[in-house]
């Protein structure tokens, strides 16, 4: 506690010195620091960003209302060297000193350390010079500003600007801008000199931007030129750009109004050192040529293999690898077509996602058989990557089971296996870590390891006996994928040994949009050390040692007379079972609780077969990686047990003496589940991010499972989650996490965090999360972990805190500090801020942002 205090009363201090530093110390006489802008709009202050956005100066930036990166400029030297030298210009007996117990070069070179130059440098580097009025900058500002307005359609715009001294050295500056009426287009006409261009013009004409009665926007003269560039270049009319679309805009003798008149010329072109031009042409594809081995090194006039297949010609320098269909499934380009930029676009995206060539080149050439000159060939260039690719990492890993782990994850890459672009992937991974949440007796250091394989096998189309081409289209680029995989973890719970297998179908519906059907998704878990139970849950553990201390009386139960602790798994296991059975008779309280901790029990210990089919959408806005301004929303509804249970009840197997059905004496699961994730994030400039996320999420088991598989459960709490818990020691409920690793079937979750710059790459947040798990539909009844309506939405926990993030750009190393603020297992009267405090917070660590 003494450190904790130590170290809060530093940070206190560096504030306090920050905080006191004089923000005008680099401002020079006669001149002043720019501490706010102002824009009247109209007699009307405006915050639009835009706006502002058009100014050359903008005061220095504040942390929580504080010029933190000003400061640490002005904290720094600006011209150590000098300073450094002077020491011993004005003293040069002090030089000499020094250099009777130092080498001149030694000495010479302590002005270069970082106690002399390099913390100035950091200092400057890190913070930000001031930022002093400068009127050239301002004039420069009311041109932009008049600019903006009159792309907006107000041609007769006025600006100004006054400075406001608010101290010596401080200013303020306001800008003034008056914008009168704007225009509205009126008349809209066109002069289309092709007539083909005309009538295709007229026949889109309906999603034209620039419509008469609408206000003028620079910006809709652009957009139209695009659109109509857009439009001819995917109907054949290849030689087309948008600077042949121009514009004649007249406003004489018209009051805020404007006719305009969208121009498109005939197509010109230099021929023998002069211009001709001639009217546009819609140009066919003649052949379609495939050239499957390119090479920039080779010579492609060398060809010793070909083929034709569906009006395609298949190229090769060497035998032909590939069956053409596999190649030809993924153009888009067709002979006797129109040249189409969007076919060229998505040829490209399917052939890169084969993953069997390097990036493709798609060329065109007029074709000179052609004696009306309307045709082209196209040429696609393939270059293929190498057909066995190896590979190998080693990371460090974190997760909410390990605090931290070393993984070696060597692969093997075989492309096109059977001469049809498939990809078989090959890898294992091995892994060593650390748990301190874990049983760990002999209290090694790594206690917790894992190893693996996976299979996987990818075909480049949809893998099923009939045609899928009406409802899933080879545009939406699918993709059939199998993979099998095992995997083994010791000193991990119970250990286990998990086999899986997959076929599923992916495709693209829309652009941004990704849909996945999971025909059969099969996990089989074994538990290896069932006997391990209690020295793993060591909660449940402690209740039933508790109650086997008050009425247990068979010695061969306890360790020994004095202490009376349950031996495991002799003692846990007799105890149980005479109380279950009636030769230990309990009052109903105790009953109960023990009749709880063997369920429990006995769920965790079997081992889970599960046969599952379920179909994944996702659709998003986000357009790359610098896009702050978007939202992800993401939807799952899974089946499991159900085929089973048909062929079952069809083929009239028995029952067990459960009443359930067994395959290979094994009890499969059978659940029904679903759930939504939504993420939004919102860009409010100067790299401040708002973003919210908010999940739901539920299974429901039925017919042959009357609770959900641990795997498939859900649990609340870790960095990726509740960050005021640590990961399953939130919930179910209000129980108060009474259990180990607690998990419940149903989970309601929303977060939001405010992002923004600190220091350079280093970025804080403030967060705030809500949610909880719950039981609901299954075999618990315990009344505080189970969901029974919107009244139990009051044991919704919520934690708020605080987090910097250092962004690596390949990753963000993330520490998030969160507070208990609301605790719905405490009792009345302390859930508010009761463990408001640094002794029950929750340091989380994490690779990239949560959400």
């Amino acid at each position: 506690m003494k450190k904790i205090s130590t170290k809060i009363s530093l940070f206190i201090l560096i504030g306090i010195i920050i905080s006191a530093c004089n923000a005008e110390k680099r401002v020079p006489e006669g001149k002043q620091l720019l501490i706010k802008n102002q824009i009247t709009v109209n007699e009307k202050n405006t915050k639009d960003e835009n706006t502002f956005n058009q100014l050359y100066q903008k005061p220095n930036g504040t942390l929580l209302g504080n010029r933190f990166r000003l400061n640490l400029y002005n904290l720094a030297n600006l011209n150590p060297d000098s300073t450094y030298q002077a020491k011993f210009t004005n003293n040069p007996k002090k030089y000499e000193r020094k250099v009777k117990w130092l080498s001149a070069k030694q000495v010479d070179r302590l002005g270069k350390s970082f106690w002399y130059k390099g913390i100035n440098d950091f200092l400057k580097k890190t913070g930000e010079p001031p930022v002093i009025i400068d009127s050239s900058k301002t004039e420069k500002s009311l041109l932009r500003l008049k600019y903006h307005y009159f792309n907006k359609g107000f041609f007769n715009v006025k600006t100004a600007y006054k400075l406001d001294s608010v101290a010596p050295k401080r200013g303020k500056l306001k800008y003034t801008i008056t914008t009168g009426e704007g225009y509205l287009l009126d008349s809209i006409k066109t002069t289309i000199s092709t007539p083909a261009l005309d009538s295709l013009y007229e026949s889109h004409k309906s999603h034209t931007f620039l419509k008469s009665g609408k206000q003028y926007q620079t910006v809709d003269f652009e957009d139209e030129k695009n659109r109509i560039s857009t439009l001819f270049r995917n109907n054949g009319v290849y030689y087309f750009q948008p600077t042949y679309v121009t514009y004649d805009i007249d406003t004489i003798n018209k009051k805020n109004a404007a006719n305009v008149n969208l121009i498109i010329n005939d197509y010109s072109y230099i021929e023998k050192d002069s211009t001709r031009t001639e009217p546009f042409k819609m140009y066919k594809i003649s052949d379609v040529n495939i050239y499957t081995d390119y090479s920039a090194n080779s010579d492609s006039s060398i060809i010793k293999d070909s083929t034709s297949y569906k009006n395609f010609n298949l190229y090769s320098h060497e035998k032909l690898k590939y069956k053409p269909r596999a190649i030809t499934d993924a153009i888009f380009i067709t002979k006797g077509g129109l040249f189409a930029d969007n076919k060229t676009i998505l040829t490209t995206r399917y052939l890169n996602n084969l993953k069997i060539f390097s990036y493709p080149s798609i060329q065109y050439e007029v074709d000179k058989r052609d004696s009306t000159a309307n045709s082209l060939i196209a040429k696609i260039y393939l270059t293929p990557r190498k057909k066995y690719s190896f590979g190998a990492s080693v990371d460090l890993t974190h997760s909410n089971i390990q605090d931290f782990g070393i993984s070696f994850s060597p692969s093997l890459s075989i492309r096109n296996v059977f001469n049809r672009a498939e990809t078989l992937e090959i890898s294992a991974r091995g892994n060593v870590g650390s748990s301190k949440d874990l049983a760990n007796p002999k209290n090694q250091l790594l206690n917790v390891s894992e190893y693996g394989v996976d299979l996987k096998l990818n075909f480049p189309r949809i893998l099923i006996p009939f045609s899928t081409e009406k409802i899933i289209p080879k545009s939406m680029i699918p993709s059939t994928l199998i993979a099998v995989g095992f995997a083994r973890q010791t000193n991990i719970g119970l250990d286990k040994e998990n086999f899986t297998g997959l076929f599923s179908y992916n495709w693209t519906p829309k652009k941004n949009n990704t849909a996945r059907f999971d025909l059969f998704n099969i996990q089989f878990v074994r538990n290896l050390n069932p006997k391990n139970y209690f020295n793993v849950y060591g909660s449940s553990y402690n209740a039933l040692n508790n109650i086997g201390k008050i009425y247990n009386t068979k010695p061969e139960y306890f360790d020994n007379p004095d202490d009376k602790n349950l031996i495991i798994e002799e003692g846990t296991k007799g105890f149980t079972n005479d109380v279950l059975t009636g030769g230990i008779t309990l009052p109903e309280k105790d009953y109960a609780t023990i009749k709880s901790i063997e369920e429990r029990r006995m769920r965790l210990i079997e081992n889970d077969f599960i046969l599952a089919t379920s179909f994944t959408f996702s659709k998003t806005t986000k357009t790359d990686l610098l896009d702050n301004t978007f939202y992800l929303f993401k939807t799952k509804i899974e089946s499991a047990g159900t085929l089973l249970s048909l062929i079952s009840n069809a083929t009239k197997k028995t029952v067990n003496e459960k009443g359930n059905y067994d395959i290979l004496n094994l009890e499969y699961s059978e659940y029904l589940k679903t759930e939504f994730d939504y993420i939004k994030h919102w860009d409010l400039s100067r790299e401040k991010v708002l973003a919210v996320r908010s999940f739901f999420g539920i299974a429901v088991p039925f017919g042959n499972s009357d609770n959900i598989p641990f795997s498939r459960s859900y649990f609340s709490g870790g960095s990726n989650d509740n960050r005021a818990w640590q990961p399953y020691s939130l919930g179910p409920g209000s129980s108060g996490a009474t259990n180990d690793f607690n998990e419940a079937n149903l989970k309601i979750a929303v977060s939001g965090e405010f992002r923004f710059k600190v220091l350079g790459q280093l970025k804080g947040a403030f967060f705030a999360d809500a949610g909880n798990i719950w039981n609901v539909f299954d075999n618990v009844e315990d009344e505080k972990s189970t969901f029974t309506g919107l009244k139990s939405l009051k044991d919704l926990a919520l934690g708020t805190g605080f987090g910097l993030r250092y962004d690596l750009s390949f990753f963000v190393v993330r520490f998030d500090l969160g507070f208990k603020t609301y605790n719905p297992a405490n009792e009345e009267g302390k859930k508010w801020f009761h463990e408001y405090n640094f002794g029950h917070s929750v340091l989380n660590f994490g690779i990239n942002y949560p959400f």
